[in-house]
């Protein structure tokens, strides 16, 4: 069966909402501090990725934009936007790999592994060292210095949250599905 990259059905939807919610927990309350001013190690960009990549770019890009924007909401009053668009391009674009994924159908190879990690890594960085510093220029007229040093820092993180935790939890997931004709008629 072949996936469309931009279907969205009920199971997107409950999987969306899921994934906003542990994304904007983990968000909140599961980060180490890297020692760059408001720049974490954030463990939810490896749900982002996770979620992204069995449910493509759509539900990958609501569940880190949703996720970010009610953290910050919580956390501080208002949500800083040019993280928040970041963070909802960083899991869209990683989800643009979803319809290679097989991990629905129990598969989950080293090559998947590594497909994952080539599109998370390209996605990290067009979304930190690019997006969030250009819009931080020009939506908040930040200094360039630092939104370009936060932005490496944040890609680097969030690449090896993703990469991490993403890849074990795909691992982990494909192993909890049956692989196809792994199921035999006994007669």
């Amino acid at each position: 069966m072949e996936k469309k990259m931009f279907e969205f059905k009920t199971k997107t939807i409950v999987a969306t909402g899921l994934g906003a919610a542990l994304f904007t927990l983990l968000f909140m309350y599961v980060k180490v501090p890297t020692g760059i001013p408001e720049t974490d190690i954030q463990t939810a960009y490896g749900i982002g990725a996770f979620f992204a990549a069995l449910f493509g770019p759509i539900a990958g890009g609501l569940i880190a934009f949703i996720g970010h924007a009610l953290s910050d909401s919580i956390q501080y009053g208002s949500a800083w936007w040019s993280w928040v668009i970041a963070s909802g391009v960083s899991c869209f674009l990683i989800g643009l790999v979803y319809p290679k994924m097989r991990v629905e159908e129990g598969e989950f190879e080293v090559k998947d592994g590594i497909r994952f990690n080539i599109y998370q890594l390209a996605a990290n960085v067009i979304a930190w060292v690019v997006v969030a510093p250009v819009l931080d220029i020009v939506i908040y007229a930040e200094p360039v210095n630092l939104v370009f040093t936060q932005g490496i820092v944040a890609a680097i993180t969030n690449t090896a949250s993703a990469g991490i935790i993403g890849t074990i939890l795909l691992v982990l997931y494909s192993k909890t599905r049956s692989k196809k004709g792994s199921l035999s008629k006994e007669g």
